[in-house]
């Protein structure tokens, strides 16, 4: 773990990116994982922009998930971070396919991607299933270089390119993973077209990630910048889940709580970091 600690994740008026950079200090203090390489990853995948939208995917958020691996994420999660009710909504089809038979329930779940606490914490606790998993695969500690090639590869891809590379660093990329590069050809192919090898593509991603994270801290951006995103704020989801609920559950409820309304108490600690 980095040094996390050395933010301050409560005073001070911080520029805008600050609560970014304190949702992901948190996340690194709560989970353990690498606090450089959550800051690294979160700039590569959305500029540090909480509600960041894919044009070409479902992939959302400060770490663009796709609405499958967020869905299951939150469902192996959930209960840890006072997303209990998420957790319990979201079931898996014998194919394996994460599903939530309510629609808005659904969307409510999909929403908090743009929730920078929740979604730091969320790709925390991701990043460090697929630690485990590549260590247990490979005999050796996972360095951040490799939980991006997770990332980017998915967990299976990242354990075969690592033992992969591990035999014979100078392996094509390419012969390896054919799809994955006829999608991404600036990943496994130089401007001259020569395939990349697995130790190029690797180092590749780790001066990228190095980047990423001197470029996240180093970045203050003008509040009053015209053009500055509305980023959503833990109020926001308290509001429309009391104005969901209020549809449902009789008003003097939730004034007085009740089991009904769990689903808000647990939404508000969330958001709260508890």
């Amino acid at each position: 773990m980095s040094g996390a600690a050395d933010f301050n994740i409560t005073g001070g008026q911080p520029p805008r990116n600050a609560r970014v950079t304190n949702a992901i200090a948190l996340a690194s203090r709560r989970t353990g994982m690498d606090f450089g390489y959550l800051m690294g990853q979160a700039k590569l995948e959305s500029s540090l922009n909480p509600t960041a939208k894919a044009s070409t995917s479902s992939a959302t958020g400060l770490y663009q998930f796709i609405d499958q691996s967020w869905l299951g994420v939150v469902n192996e999660h959930g209960h840890q971070y006072g997303l209990g009710w998420a957790a319990d909504a979201i079931k898996q089809s014998a194919s394996g396919r994460y599903y939530v038979a309510d629609q808005q329930v659904k969307q409510d779940i999909l929403d908090l991607r743009k929730h920078p606490e929740t979604a730091s914490v969320m790709a925390a606790q991701h990043a460090a299933d697929n630690k485990a998993y590549l260590e247990n695969r490979t005999g050796r500690e996972a360095e951040p270089v490799d939980l991006y090639l997770a990332h980017f590869l998915g967990r299976g891809g990242a354990s075969k390119f690592l033992q992969a590379y591990d035999r014979a660093p100078q392996t094509s990329g390419a012969s390896l993973f054919p799809s994955a590069a006829r999608a991404n050809r600036s990943v496994f192919y130089d401007r001259a077209g020569s395939a990349r090898s697995l130790a190029d593509i690797r180092s590749n991603f780790a001066q990228k990630l190095e980047r990423g994270v001197q470029g996240a801290l180093e970045t203050n951006v003008d509040s009053t910048a015209p053009d500055e995103p509305r980023y959503v704020q833990p109020a926001d989801y308290v509001r429309v889940e009391t104005e969901r609920l209020k549809q449902t559950i009789p008003s003097e409820d939730l004034v007085r709580p009740k089991p009904e309304t769990a689903r808000l108490a647990y939404l508000m600690l969330a958001t709260l970091g508890r």
